[in-house]
């Protein structure tokens, strides 16, 4: 009777591990599920963010709500020369007039880091954009302005100048549009000058602009593309080689501040 007993207990001794084995299992497999859930949409939202970063990426400081705009819109949008402006539909009074450069070429140099770029602005296709830079440039806004962001990607290299900040801060008492000369293809060839822009907005132009050291394509948003208002005609190696010293450490691998600072000496139109 006593050795019965024993093996009883033994045999609910041994169902009881199995059991607690058998817990031990299933707990670890909810945990290895609930992880790569969470790994899949941590990475997921890598991704939306990296895309939302560069469909704003030229924006001269957006805000929240037009990032969460950016990411809502995800969605191929294409680009148009004559896309529909989303915020203001007209140009303050501190904004130069259009005819003061339509059917003019501009011609000068863009001294960085005391090398110059010769650089031709078209007031044919984008008289707009060449009446405020040319404005700018001749009060001397942009002498001493850094060019404070660099992008290294395979198919997306500018290094983008003329922030308010050394941060990158637009100046939002100086915004206008509408969009002019956007490629349809969303291509900007190298040497290609374009100006920079808040989020989904054809009126949210500033002072900023970017200059494309190699072929690049950037992702229309729900307002358009960018403004091209003009070229780099020599010189475009002095950016090459901003671009080839990299990113600073700390940013992310292809889009940061350069690791040698660049400053805009001097900016000249006639």
């Amino acid at each position: 009777m006593a050795a019965s007993s024993r093996s009883a207990r033994e045999a609910k001794r041994r169902i009881q591990q199995m059991e607690a084995k058998r817990e031990l299992r299933r707990d670890q497999d909810k945990r290895r599920r609930r992880d790569n859930i969470i790994a899949a949409g941590a990475g997921t939202a890598a991704v939306v963010l990296a895309v939302v970063l560069q469909l704003t990426a030229f924006a001269g400081n957006p805000t929240e709500e037009e990032f969460a705009a950016a990411e809502a819109g995800l969605t191929s949008p294409s680009a148009s020369a004559s896309a529909s402006p989303t915020a203001q539909a007209t140009n303050g009074p501190n904004i130069p007039a259009a005819a003061s450069a339509a059917g003019k070429t501009f011609t000068g140099d863009l001294v960085l880091n005391g090398t110059a770029l010769a650089v031709e602005l078209d007031g044919t296709n984008a008289p707009q954009a060449a009446a405020v830079f040319k404005s700018l440039s001749d009060e001397g806004y942009y002498n001493g302005k850094t060019c404070h962001r660099l992008t290294t990607g395979e198919t997306f290299g500018v290094l983008q100048c003329g922030a308010s900040g050394p941060e990158g801060q637009g100046d939002p008492s100086y915004t206008w549009g509408p969009l002019e000369n956007t490629p349809a293809d969303n291509s900007y060839p190298a040497g290609t000058v374009a100006v920079a822009r808040t989020g989904n907005n054809a009126f949210g132009n500033g002072k900023q602009f970017f200059i494309v050291y190699k072929d690049t394509v950037i992702p229309a948003d729900s307002a358009g593309g960018y403004t091209v208002v003009g070229r780099v005609t020599s010189g475009l190696d002095v950016v090459s080689k901003i671009a080839a010293a990299g990113i600073t450490p700390g940013s992310s691998d292809t889009d940061g501040a350069p690791v040698e600072p660049v400053t805009i000496d001097s900016f000249s139109l006639k």
